[in-house]
Formats: structure tokens, C-alpha cells, sequence
């Protein structure tokens, strides 16, 4: 017998390269983690169906990946957060607060957030959810030192530990993770 032809659709899907972004993981369902995302991603990128992204620096977005979200209908939240490093930079908790309520709300997911590496101000957001999640700070750790690998920041453990803003979501929106 004949083997089963292949329809256009599956050659495209075969032969078209999906490139995660750098450090991307699921951090719950419909929330995403990763380093900044470049035109090689944008594939990928589309395949999760993105309603937002959130940006986690203090630089502006770049030209060639905010025509990326404007062309696929993606709402960008800016939150421009410096990292904790030694011995002047260190995360505002408000900030961190603020963009949770945003992540908090199902009618921005899938929402994709991202910082450039993927590493430490991310690592220090996603340590924040997982305390309202009530994980242990041991596991709350170990996900961390997952991503930030041999440039672990004491600072970021401290800050993550020392993580007390009250975050006002909407619990009518929230996800069922929480």
C-alpha cells in the first residue's frame, strides 16, 4: 500500500524550526518564563498563542520585537525593574507586586514573562508567586539556582526571602493554580 500522503499543513510544520526562547519554561498553566525572546523565537513564540508578554528591565523594548507583538495582537506589559546586584542595584517590592496582579489576571494569558537572560529578575518574580502559591522557600530555592545556574545572587534569595507586598488581584480573575 501507499503511504499516507502528507498534507501541506504537515510538510510546513515539519520543516519550520520552533526555537524557544532562551531559559523558557512553563511556570503554570498559562504562564511562561524565559530570556529575551529574538526573531529566531518568533515562531515558537506564535505556536503559544501569546496575549501578552511582560518585560522585566530597564531598557526599552526593541524595534524589531515590538513590530513582532503589534503584528500578532500581543498587549506588552513594561516593567522596568533593575536587578539585585551588588552593592547599589536591588528590586522595588511594589514593582513586583504591581506585576503580579497583572500576571494574576487569567485575561492576560497566556502571557509570556521575560527579563534578557531569563535568569535573575525573572527568578526573583516567579520566587514571589511561588510564596503566594505557599511553596517552601527550599523548593522556592532550588527553582531558582535551576535558572540562574553558576550565577546564583544572594541578594535575589534575600530579596525573594524578605518578600512581603501585600498584591491586590482580582480573585474573580484569578487562575485556579493559585
Amino acid at each position: 500500500p501507499d503511504p499516507l500522503p502528507l498534507f501541506d499543513s504537515q510538510i510546513t510544520m515539519a520543516s519550520e524550526k520552533l526555537v524557544p526562547p532562551l531559559n523558557f519554561a512553563m511556570v503554570a498553566p498559562g504562564v511562561y518564563r524565559a530570556g529575551y525572546p529574538n526573531k529566531k523565537n518568533f515562531p515558537f513564540l506564535q505556536k503559544l498563542g501569546l496575549k501578552s508578554i511582560m518585560y522585566l528591565c530597564e531598557d526599552d523594548y526593541s524595534d524589531e520585537n515590538s513590530s513582532f507583538l503589534k503584528a500578532n495582537n500581543i498587549d506588552i506589559f513594561l516593567v522596568k525593574i533593575s536587578g539585585n546586584k551588588e552593592p547599589f542595584g536591588e528590586i522595588d517590592q511594589g514593582q513586583i507586586a504591581g506585576a503580579l496582579v497583572k500576571v494574576l489576571d487569567q485575561r492576560n494569558h497566556p502571557i509570556l514573562i521575560h527579563c534578557n537572560k531569563g535568569a535573575h529578575r525573572i527568578g526573583c518574580m516567579i520566587g514571589c508567586l511561588r510564596k503566594l502559591q505557599n511553596w517552601s522557600m527550599t523548593s522556592i530555592f532550588d527553582e531558582y539556582r535551576r535558572f540562574a545556574g553558576t550565577k546564583i545572587r544572594i541578594a535575589d534569595q534575600e530579596f525573594i526571602e524578605v518578600y512581603s507586598a501585600v498584591v491586590h488581584y482580582d480573585a474573580a480573575n484569578a487562575p485556579k493554580w493559585l
